[in-house]
């Protein structure tokens, strides 16, 4: 082929080094060291190395922000990975995008003046949505913070044919197109979803094809093996988009040349097919498009071996790196302080590493007279740091004009407008995941799920946002606020009236708070909104407008820290650790029976405040462990474990749980006051355990 005839808006040379790095790397893994036990998760990029690289050397802009998946290491190549950082990864060393804690391939890179890799998931599809996140950053950014330098920045999406029938790929196209954002959806389609041919994944096998009618978006399609035709089809894509132009889908069929990762066979696979792909590896193809035109023979043959004495080279590099320490597993679950006392900062993701500044806070309220109720409290809080942090969004189904079904951001979007306080399509895949690439981009995302039991659709992207920063190192973190009503109200029922907090406090790398009361609420909110870590701040439905939970605002700088709880009523006979609706039920039993009775709200559940909880069992040798979450492996259990291990030696009576039982909350209202523990068999309780 004549030079002429080459594609100039691509550096040819640098493509086919990196190409063949790539290959190098897949090659010497799958004979190698996956053979000696060197590499123990390997995933084969054969096949797909050419348009990824060619994709990755568009993506130039700082701004650019890229989710990716399992075998995209070609496209972190052409974005500036290091060679031996790329293969020690995979090999579990030292240094790298995640020191050693995540599979290699699962990867992340901040930007090395080119795009941002997010933070990568082992969950088929869970890229999707948080890519979309991070282009609606970018718009918010561009168009109502005027920060120029956002201005033509993108978010590009890579997942192979499979990933088009998860929850994430639908939720995310909804969401970019319905706001028509800066995405580049790129599909690419080797027909084979480990097994699973793309005729059993998708009607026809073509997911472009099924998509053609969907509104505000550009299709494109291609032979992603043939490289005039790959590039030609990505630089539109990516133009189209970086233009401003609307959100694109770009599939391109290309080889599989290997199995779906080191230990898969490839039975499956009829032979013809298995040496059609062949027939259309993009490494040959790529040859005959530059050689004679670009390359000769001898130069091509040079680059080819050069490039493998290089990869060889950061093999044994990489071979030769130590082990991460051992201790080192332990640290970065939550955000970390330097031994000389700053931050220990992520790279990116939230306010804090952008260096953005809150005003002093203040833990004594400045309370004032009139008593209001949590919701108003919720929204008072809500409204007063809105008005301080331009970065903070509120976003869920109906939190807009509705207000919210629970009316806790009633007037907000009058008073922001709709960029900062919007409505969201039914999805809380879609609601979290979004937040998780807005969290990343820089922004502080408060998203609202309308009731607990309505985020199991989100359980993935709340899993994974809480690990990101563990799973990177302290590269990433996504630092959020999602308010979460639940628990009984004047009924119950199985769906909106769950608690199950307790699955929150398990989730790794996630503050929980669960306020008692309006002056709690408000400390503890504005605490949740300025902090570096994600949270999730669980809001009882039962005591949004209860009477007894109403207190008076504390003022505008209240802060309570996490972990501290509070004790309403002293006492010396008793020790009841309680949260939540709890709380009130407690007291009045104590009021009851005429008990001296400590009452200890713990406020929040992840950290919650052992010292206080240990200190006042020491001095009563009772604890009971009040809660309304069902009784079996609930959070009590938890508190029950270190009281005994703990406070062992000064019991005099066994610790005691009352709990709801493992039943869900029912409809009927004096069945659920028959299961939710109850002021009489609190008070019950309390009389067993200081007469035993």
């Amino acid at each position: 082929m004549s030079s002429q005839n080459i594609n100039p808006d691509f550096d040819w040379q640098r493509i086919a080094r990196l190409v063949f790095a790539s290959r190098a790397m897949d090659d010497i893994e799958e004979q190698e060291l996956v053979p000696h036990k060197k590499v123990l998760y390997q995933f084969s990029a054969r096949g797909h190395e050419l348009a990824q690289i060619l994709l990755g050397s568009l993506l130039t802009h700082p701004h650019d922000g890229v989710g990716a998946y399992y075998r995209s290491r070609p496209l972190l190549l052409s974005l500036g990975l290091d060679f031996e950082d790329a293969l020690a990864a995979p090999m579990g060393t030292s240094g790298g995008y995640s020191n050693g804690r995540d599979i290699g391939v699962v990867c992340n890179l901040p930007s090395k003046g080119g795009a941002t890799v997010l933070p990568m998931a082992g969950d088929v599809g869970s890229q999707y949505t948080p890519t979309a996140g991070w282009a609606q950053a970018l718009e918010y950014r561009r168009t109502v913070l005027k920060e120029k330098k956002y201005e033509g920045a993108i978010g590009v999406v890579l997942g192979g044919e499979g990933s088009a029938a998860t929850n994430g790929f639908w939720s995310s196209f909804t969401i970019a197109t319905t706001l028509q954002l800066p995405v580049l959806f790129y599909i690419e389609d080797n027909g084979y979803a480990i097994s699973v041919p793309a005729d059993k994944q998708t009607p026809g096998g073509n997911i472009a094809r099924n998509l053609a009618s969907f509104a505000n978006l550009h299709i494109l399609e291609g032979d992603g093996s043939d490289p005039a035709e790959a590039a030609a089809r990505i630089k539109q894509a990516v133009d189209h988009v970086r233009a401003r132009k609307g959100t694109a889908l770009l599939r391109l069929t290309l080889p599989r040349l290997s199995g779906h990762s080191g230990q898969d066979t490839q039975a499956y696979k009829p032979v013809e097919f298995i040496e059609q792909e062949k027939a259309n590896d993009p490494l040959k193809k790529l040859h005959d498009y530059l050689v004679p035109g670009l390359f000769s023979d001898n130069e091509w043959e040079n680059l080819e071996k050069s490039t493998y004495d290089e990869v060889r080279e950061a093999v044994e590099a990489a071979l030769n790196r130590p082990g991460p320490e051992s201790d080192t597993a332990r640290r970065y679950v939550f955000a970390e302080m330097r031994p000389d006392g700053s931050p220990d900062l992520q790279i990116m993701g939230g306010l804090a590493a952008e260096g953005h500044q809150f005003p002093q806070p203040g833990q004594v309220p400045e309370p004032e007279h009139t008593r209001i109720n949590m919701l108003t409290a919720i929204r008072r809080t809500l409204e007063a740091e809105m008005a301080l942090n331009p970065k903070m969004l509120i976003f869920g189904e109906d939190v807009g004009p509705k207000g919210g079904v629970h009316a806790a951001t009633m007037g907000l979007q009058e008073k922001f407008g709709e960029e900062r306080v919007f409505d969201t399509s039914l999805s809380e895949e879609g609601i979290i995941g979004r937040a998780v690439g807005m969290a990343i981009a820089g922004l502080l995302p408060v998203p609202e799920i309308q009731f607990r039991k309505y985020a199991d659709p989100a359980t993935e992207q709340l899993d994974n946002c809480g690990t990101i920063r563990w799973r990177t190192n302290n590269h990433f973190a996504a630092p959020m606020v999602v308010r979460m009503p639940g628990g009984f109200a004047k009924c119950g029922d199985p769906w909106h009236s769950e608690c199950n907090e307790v699955m929150w406090a398990h989730g790794i790398g996630w503050q929980v708070a669960f306020p008692s009361n309006a002056e709690d609420a408000a400390g503890l909110l504005r605490a949740a909104l300025r902090n570096n870590n994600p949270t999730i701040f669980f809001e009882h439905r039962h005591l949004l407008d209860a009477v007894w939970a109403r207190r008076p605002y504390p003022g505008d700088r209240f802060v309570i820290p996490f972990g501290k709880a509070k004790i309403t009523q002293p006492g010396e006979e008793l020790t009841v650790a309680t949260w939540g609706a709890m709380v009130e039920r407690c007291e009045l039993a104590a009021k009851a029976v005429g008990l001296g009775a400590e009452i200890i709200d713990l406020r929040t559940i992840s950290p919650w405040d052992k010292a206080a909880v240990l200190a006042s069992v020491k001095k009563t040798r009772r604890c009971l462990i009040v809660h309304e979450d069902n009784i079996t492996a609930g959070f009590g259990a938890e508190i029950a474990a270190v009281v005994a291990k703990e406070a062992f030696f000064h019991l005099e009576a066994p610790v005691e749980r009352l709990a709801t039982p493992d039943l869900p909350i029912p409809y009927n209202v004096p069945l659920m006051d028959e299961v939710i523990p109850s002021v009489e068999k609190i008070a019950d309780k309390m009389v067993e355990m200081v007469e035993a």
